[in-house]
Order: C-alpha cells, then sequence, then structure tokens
C-alpha cells in the first residue's frame, strides 16, 4: 500500500474490515485516513458529501474511486458536475468491485479518495 493507506480487507454485512478493523455503513477514505461517511444510498452522494475530498483539490485527489452499491448506476450529476468543476476525476463502479480496485490503484501509489457505499 502507498503510504499509510488502509486496506480494504472485507466488505460485505453492511461495513467494511479496514487494515483489521470493522467499520459499519459506509466510508470514505482521504488522505489515507478512513471516516464514517453517511451516505446509504446513490442518491445521498451529493457535492456537500464529497465537501474534503472537493476542498483538498486535484493536487491531492487525483480522481475519487466511488463503490454506488450493490449494482453499478451513474453518480447523480450535480456530484459528477461538481468533481469536474473541482479538476478531480470520478471513476464509479459496484461497491465489490472499487473495493478490490482500492487496494490495486492505491499499491500503485495513485492520489485517490475512495467512497464507499455499504452493502
Amino acid at each position: 500500500m502507498a503510504r499509510d493507506a488502509p486496506s480494504v480487507d472485507a466488505y460485505g454485512e453492511g461495513g467494511f474490515r479496514l487494515s483489521g478493523a470493522w467499520w459499519s455503513g459506509s466510508v470514505l477514505i482521504l488522505r489515507d485516513e478512513a471516516r464514517a461517511w453517511t451516505v446509504s444510498t446513490l442518491a445521498e452522494a451529493t457535492p456537500d458529501s464529497l465537501a474534503d475530498v472537493i476542498a483538498a483539490g486535484p493536487r491531492e485527489v487525483e480522481f475519487v474511486l466511488m463503490g454506488v452499491g450493490a449494482a453499478n448506476a451513474l453518480p447523480p450529476r450535480a456530484t459528477r458536475e461538481a468533481l469536474q468543476r473541482a479538476g478531480i476525476g470520478l471513476e464509479f463502479m459496484d461497491t465489490p468491485a472499487a473495493a478490490r480496485m482500492y487496494n490495486v490503484l492505491t499499491a500503485e501509489g495513485r492520489r485517490l479518495a475512495c467512497a464507499l457505499i455499504a452493502v
């Protein structure tokens, strides 16, 4: 893993195991720090819910890897547009795929934020 980024060891049953510790609910990983993300549905993935990511800007966050839930779906337009205006890319996929992809990308040293909706 790059720097001190937490690893996503497991997902499901409404949460995630990050670097061996269980987190109930959705999570946001930014600057190698995991925090609870108060989003439980894709509709709640608003620009406000990603305000810290947007504030970090493209020097710290190349793109957001978003796990959108059990099935892949397009994040809200306002969220896509806010990230684009901030110069931050967006990659989205179902949460299981995003959880697996996060570990690969952090091992490559990518500057990303990871927003995972619990499944």
